[in-house]
C-alpha cells in the first residue's frame, strides 16, 4: 500500500515558530484526539538539543556550550540517543493506531527512505534507527508507545550547523573516535548535497508523497497542546530523578545500543537500580524489569532466576544473558552521589 493512501497531514492555522516541547505535545494530542489511522507532520526549531527518555543529561549534553550558544535542551519520551536540531533540519512526526511499535518503526523509516529514493537519493533504512546515504547518516529516529497508538519521530538533515552539533553533544568514545566538527562530518551527510530541492520544496514533496488528506488544528486544540507541553518543560522531567548509586556497570549490545546500569548496593544486595542509555523502551521498565532486581543479591544464579528469559518486550533486543553479563562484569566503582 502506498503511504499516501491512508496518511493524514496535521497542520496548524498559524506559522509561529515554537519551542520543541510544543511539537512533542502535539504528537500526544494528535494520538489522543485526532481520529485518523495514520498522521504525519513536519516541524522545525531554533537550535536545540533533545536527549532520550533514559539518558542522563550530563552524560550526553555539553551544557556550558549550550548555554553560551543559546541552544535549548529538552528531554523526549522516546528512547534512543541525543540529537541536535536547528532550522536546517526537518523534524518528522508519525502517529499511528498500529500498536506493534517495532513493525511501525520499520515501516515508517522505510517509507521516508522510499520518498528520498523517489527524489533521486540513494537512501537506505539501516541499523536500529537510521537512514543512510552512501554510508552516512541523514536521518535518526526514535519511537514510543502510548495506549492505542505508536509515536515515531526523527530528524532529516537538510543542512545544519556542524559546529553546534559537535559542541553541544558529548559523544562517547565508542560512538565517535575523535570529537569535533571533522568527526561529525565523517558520520553525517546533508540532503542539500544530494538534491536540488530547497528545504521548503523538500517539505512539500514529503507532504505530497506521504499524505493524501490534511487536518488543521484550531486554536482550542493549540491551547490543549500547550497544557500537555507544560509536562515537558518541568525540571523534574528534563533533568530526571537520579538516586544515589555506589556501582555503575556499562555495556554495548549489538542491535540494542549503549547501556549504563546504576546500582545502590548494601552488603551485596541491590537496594536500588536504574538503567540509562540510548536503548529503545517498548514496555514498562519499572514493572517489567527493575522491580525484579531490587533487594536481590548481585549473583549470577540469583539474577537468572528472578529475571524473565525474554526482556525484548521491555527493552528492544535485550536478552536476559546480556543484562546479567553487564551487571556482573565491567565493574566501575563510583563515588556515591
Amino acid at each position: 500500500m502506498h503511504p499516501a493512501d491512508t496518511m493524514t497531514y496535521i497542520s496548524l492555522s498559524d506559522s509561529i515558530n515554537r519551542e520543541l516541547p510544543f511539537y512533542l505535545a502535539m504528537e500526544e494530542y494528535v494520538a489522543r484526539h485526532v481520529d485518523v489511522a495514520d498522521a504525519f507532520f513536519i516541524w522545525q526549531v531554533s537550535p536545540t538539543v533533545i536527549f532520550g527518555r533514559n539518558q542522563l543529561i550530563e552524560n550526553e549534553v555539553n551544557l556550558d556550550y549550550c548555554r553560551s550558544h543559546n541552544i535549548a535542551t529538552y528531554r523526549r519520551k522516546s528512547g534512543g540517543g541525543c540529537v541536535y536540531a536547528d532550522m536546517g533540519n526537518l523534524m518528522l512526526s508519525y502517529i499511528t493506531k498500529e500498536e506493534n511499535v517495532n513493525f511501525t518503526f520499520n515501516r515508517y523509516i522505510n517509507m521516508v527512505a522510499l520518498v528520498l529514493c523517489r527524489l533521486g537519493v540513494e537512501a537506505k533504512a539501516t541499523g536500529r534507527n537510521d537512514i543512510l546515504i552512501e554510508g552516512k547518516k541523514v536521518s535518526g529516529n526514535a519511537f514510543y508507545h502510548i495506549p492505542g497508538h505508536s509515536i515515531v519521530h526523527g530528524t532529516l538533515l537538510y543542512d545544519t550547523q556542524a559546529e553546534n552539533m559537535a559542541g553541544s553533544i558529548t559523544p562517547s568514545s565508542e560512538k565517535l573516535m575523535s570529537k569535533g566538527v571533522e568527526s561529525i562530518r565523517q558520520h553525517i551527510t546533508l540532503l542539500k548535497d544530494h538534491i536540488s530541492l530547497s528545504i521548503e520544496e523538500l517539505k512539500h514533496e514529503l507532504k505530497k508523497q506521504l499524505c493524501s488528506s490534511e487536518t488543521t488544528l484550531d486554536n482550542d486544540a493549540v491551547r490543549e497542546i500547550e497544557k500537555i507541553e507544560q509536562g515537558y518543560l518541568s525540571d523534574d522531567f528534563i533533568y530526571g530523578h537520579n538516586p544515589r548509586y555506589t556501582l555503575m556497570r556499562k555495556g554495548c549490545i549489538d542491535g540494542l545500543g549503549h547501556m549504563e546500569v546504576r546500582l545502590e548496593m548494601k552488603n551485596d544486595i541491590i537496594k536500588d537500580i536504574n538503567i540509562l542509555g540510548d536503548y529503545f523502551l517498548v514496555g514498562d521498565l519499572e514493572e517489567g524489569l527493575l522491580h525484579h532486581l531490587r533487594n536481590q543479591p548481585l549473583q549470577r544464579e540469583n539474577l537468572e532466576s528472578v529475571l524473565p528469559e525474554d526482556l525484548g518486550n521491555i527493552i528492544l533486543n535485550l536478552h536476559r544473558s546480556d543484562l546479567v553479563n553487564i551487571l556482573l562484569n565491567n565493574v566501575q566503582p563510583q563515588q556515591q552521589a
